[in-house]
């Protein structure tokens, strides 16, 4: 790290808060290639947008393309696109924008650093474990992903040729063999209303049905 840098600060967090009528987060999808993650954390984004909420999803695949063009799947290069993501969806909830990640993101210790930079910033950390059996993945494999790993043309595949370490205390478990997307954002939606993150308002819910849910301060 350079030393020839110095911080400047702005706007606290709370004035933030106050000024943009909402808390910053990060919402932290992990789970296996085709576990569902992407597509729940989509109907998430669309969901708190079209109640008003400025929210973003950064996506595993999308930041490829561009930020982290520069990666590979190796250990060392999987470490540095999570620390680099960790840290961009730090900046877009200290600014008081739902942050929603979506990346396998296999390693405890690379998740465990995520929450910990929030955490030092004082901005929650949710994290939201897909769960999904390799078998069960194996049979959507919307990319055709799996099969490739398996004939070797994929090295350092999740779940094939490089593991994946379960979180052991996730703030949501979605079981997503027999849990519908919509279900799954309610599940969600349920953890951070207990957590005071959402505004309670009137509001249209998932499914089009006017509901008070928690839609910030």
């Amino acid at each position: 790290m350079a030393t020839n840098i110095t911080w400047h600060p702005s706007l606290t967090h709370s004035e933030r808060s106050l000024l943009r009528h909402q808390k910053g987060f990060t919402v932290w999808f992990t789970g296996l290639s085709a576990s569902g993650k992407s597509t729940i954390a989509t109907a998430l984004e669309q969901h708190l947008l079209h109640n008003d909420y400025a929210a973003y999803r950064l996506d595993g695949d999308n930041v490829r393309f561009g930020l982290n063009k520069d990666l590979g799947f190796s250990p060392a290069d999987r470490e540095e696109n999570i620390r680099r993501i960790a840290e961009v969806a730090l900046l877009f909830a200290d600014s008081c924008t739902v942050a929603i990640t979506s990346f396998i993101s296999p390693a405890k210790k690379d998740r465990d650093l995520a929450r910990k930079l929030h955490e030092e910033r004082g901005l929650a950390f949710v994290e939201v474990y897909v769960q999904i059996s390799v078998e069960e993945a194996e049979k959507r494999d919307p990319k055709g992903l799996y099969q490739r790993a398996r004939r070797g043309e994929i090295q350092e595949f999740t779940g094939i040729s490089a593991p994946y370490e379960e979180p052991r205390e996730p703030e949501v478990l979605i079981r997503s063999a027999e849990t519908a997307v919509d279900e799954a954002v309610k599940q969600v939606l349920a953890v951070l209303d207990e957590k005071g993150l959402l505004r309670r308002e009137t509001r249209r819910g998932i499914g089009g049905e006017i509901e008070t849910w928690a839609s910030g301060v």
